[in-house]
């Protein structure tokens, strides 16, 4: 059985915050499921976005493709507001000198 991707617009996901955004390449471009578009930043520290799930799922395994990230660090909330964040995941990122760096993390475990 083909395991759904739920960070997606088609699932009904959203980015409901981003702290920086391009016309060409908008937050909203991290969950259109097109390998070939993506968000991109102003380049200042730290960037945030929130991702907004409309239900509680489960999540077996996050990837994430960037440039230039040194430390990923990822809260979550239960609350039907994005509010009362709490520390879930922090990770320093290998330097990868402009080449993608792909983290994958499996976290079974945790349910948001």
């Amino acid at each position: 059985m083909r395991k759904i991707d739920l960070c997606l617009s088609s699932e009904g996901t959203e980015v409901i915050l981003a702290t920086s955004s391009d016309e060409k390449h908008p937050p909203e471009n991290m969950i259109d499921g097109n390998p070939e578009t993506f968000w991109t930043t102003t380049g200042m520290f730290p960037q945030e976005f929130i991702i907004c799930f409309h239900k509680h799922v489960r999540i077996e395994r996050l990837v994430i493709q960037s440039y230039f990230v040194r430390t990923l660090r990822i809260e979550k909330t239960t609350s039907k507001e994005p509010v009362d964040f709490e520390p879930w995941i922090e990770r320093d990122l290998v330097h990868t000198e402009g080449q993608l760096q792909n983290e994958e993390i499996m976290v079974s475990q945790y349910t948001l």
